[in-house]
């Protein structure tokens, strides 16, 4: 657990599930945020286990989207669907240069070449936190999604999170090679009051253990469920990253 404190305070953990950690490969989640002064960008991927190397397509859209949302960029959905899908041929063009090694058996190169050709995958949340300032009386808080990482929003001890609906589905996604999987991105917005007191907490699927809490959780707490050790470490990557101002 890792933490900073500038115009926001910022909380952080990412740990790899066990059977990856077994098998010294990559984690599938990419986790990235950053402050510029009175604003905060993030970025939360899941790379999708089942499709052709997740961990490609969560760095690539993480560091893509994480990009436009620091440009200063309009944030509307539109906007959105029009940078996922150039990220999506250029993502397609990258992807291709991953060959497969020599000595990888035949059924099981056929296999992946094949899931070469349906492209990588991965589930995302992202946004920018906008405080007010002398030339902007309220903030804005600008969050979208698609999947099912979690996205949970706080003001004060009141959880808001019922505003955001029931749009976390894991049959939507992006691909590097046809963009929004399962419908078109959701997006949320509103206007923020000059008080503080808000938290955005927002967690990948291996993390669900905090689903049920609502109570601001100490380092320690999150660290015992990132070690995992009452299932034998972590069943899925786990990326954690709150943020309060």
């Amino acid at each position: 657990m890792s933490s900073i404190k500038q115009d926001f305070s910022c909380r952080y953990a990412y740990g790899r599930a066990a059977e990856t950690v077994m098998l010294s490969e990559k984690g599938q989640d990419y986790m990235a945020f950053a402050i510029d002064g009175g604003v905060c960008s993030f970025v939360l991927c899941d790379g999708v286990g089942l499709s052709y190397r997740g961990d490609f397509a969560s760095s690539f859209l993480g560091r893509g989207l994480l990009a436009w949302l620091r440009s200063g960029s309009e944030l509307s959905q539109n906007q959105l669907e029009r940078k996922l899908h150039e990220l999506t041929t250029a993502s397609a063009k990258e992807s291709d240069f991953y060959e497969m090694k020599d000595s990888t058996p035949q059924l099981l190169k056929e296999v992946l070449q094949e899931k070469q050709r349906l492209g990588s995958e991965a589930m995302y949340i992202c946004g920018r936190i906008e405080k007010p300032s002398r030339f902007q009386r309220k903030g804005k808080l600008w969050l979208a999604w698609q999947g099912d990482s979690r996205l949970r929003l706080f003001e004060e001890h009141m959880e808001l999170t019922p505003c955001l609906g029931d749009r976390f589905k894991t049959s939507e996604r992006w691909s590097t090679r046809s963009g929004p999987v399962g419908g078109k991105p959701h997006v949320y917005e509103r206007k923020l009051d000059e008080s503080s007191g808000y938290r955005l907490l927002m967690y990948s699927d291996g993390l669900n253990d905090l689903d049920p809490i609502s109570e601001w959780v100490p380092d320690e707490q999150v660290q015992v469920l990132m070690n995992a050790l009452h299932t034998g470490g972590l069943e899925d990557d786990a990326s954690f990253l709150e943020i309060m101002w």
